[in-house]
């Protein structure tokens, strides 16, 4: 008996650390929700399930021109395809390093301990014109693969003689071709991404290839921890999720203010992915709430949809089992849902 006393208090102790943990993290002044804010349910979804039993984390959510997909990055390194229910999930692409023996978990490899080797690609997004799919891969660098997938080529892994120790997020602008893309610390890799939030690193950087010239510019550094990042309907700025302060950066890249950047938003969570929306806003996906506590209702918001002002308009509600790292918005209200933990690709219906 006391030892399940025990048990108990131990479990109450965790949980009120873990509350003042987050209490004490950079984000903790928590800004609400709009009353005007709709609400999606994002508990009913369907899921498209990944093969294997250990397989995880479709962390990004890509579509080709064609509108074919969506394509993800898993946990083993490769960038997978959806085929459908009848075929369902594929192999398209895969990193330098990749074998398929080496790369597959297991019980006592786990993939966080071959992802260095196998690469973890996080951002996805296609160049409409030419096919080409660039891979934000956390280990590898900026990486493209062709029309026809296969092995990816590396891009980039440093830049400006600083290497990139956790490429995370991308974009593409589909007239010039030039991609967008995030570095979101020089101190810390993906398996140390905790460390980037609870020590304030601001180290990150905000980059852009140019295919043309084959160069890489550092836009900004000094940023902490830059995560997604989309490119606005009009092109002339970039949104870039903040996850440690839990914010959005506006970066100018057209116009008068070509070259700064601003404050967009406080969000209501630590954000990871920004994906452009179809009414000239974003969605943001919310790993978690700023003052979540870990009991209670068995509900938390997965993810925001701002408008061009950075106001929240539109919120997406479900259980904190899910995490959502990205939400892509396409035809006819389905909203799909990646997730850096979960073996599956959610879609929801607006």
């Amino acid at each position: 008996m006391g030892n399940v006393a025990g048990k108990k208090i131990l479990t109450v102790a965790i949980s009120l650390l873990a509350v003042l943990a987050l209490l004490l993290q950079p984000c903790a002044a928590a800004r609400p929700v709009p009353g005007t804010a709709t609400i999606i349910d994002g508990s009913q979804s369907l899921h498209l399930p990944l093969r294997g039993s250990l397989l995880r984390g479709p962390e990004s959510v890509a579509f080709d021109g064609d509108g074919a997909g969506p394509y993800s990055g898993v946990s083993d390194g490769r960038v997978l395809k959806w085929n459908g229910l009848a075929r369902r999930w594929s192999t398209f692409a895969y990193s330098p390093g990749y074998n398929a023996k080496a790369c597959t978990a297991s019980r006592t490899r786990p993939a966080e301990v071959t992802e260095s080797t196998c690469g973890r690609p996080l951002g996805l997004r296609f160049h409409y014109k030419s096919g080409n799919l660039y891979i934000a891969d956390a280990y590898k660098g900026l990486m493209r693969v062709g029309p026809g997938g296969g092995k990816a080529t590396v891009l980039a892994n440093e830049v400006a003689g600083v290497p990139l120790r956790f490429t995370n997020g991308v974009d593409v602008d589909q007239v010039t071709g030039e991609v967008f893309f995030t570095d979101s610390s020089t101190n810390y890799q993906r398996s140390q991404h905790e460390r980037v939030t609870a020590t304030g690193d601001s180290t990150g950087r905000l980059m852009k290839y140019d295919p043309k010239t084959k160069s890489v510019t550092v836009l900004q550094s000094g940023i902490s921890y830059p995560n997604g990042l989309a490119i606005s309907a009009d092109r002339t700025h970039l949104v870039v999720a903040l996850t440690g302060p839990c914010k959005l950066m506006r970066y100018w890249i057209k116009g008068p203010k070509a070259g700064t950047s601003e404050p967009l938003a406080d969000l209501p969570g630590y954000p990871d992915n920004v994906r452009a929306d179809l009414k000239g806003g974003f969605w943001v996906a919310l790993h978690r709430e700023k003052m979540e506590l870990p009991f209670g209702p068995d509900s938390h918001l997965l993810a925001v949809r701002i408008n061009a002002d950075g106001q929240v308009v539109q919120v997406m509600k479900g259980s904190k089992s899910v995490r959502p790292t990205e939400v892509v918005e396409r035809e006819g209200g389905k909203l799909y849902m990646g997730s850096v933990e979960l073996p599956y690709v959610g879609v929801v219906s607006e």
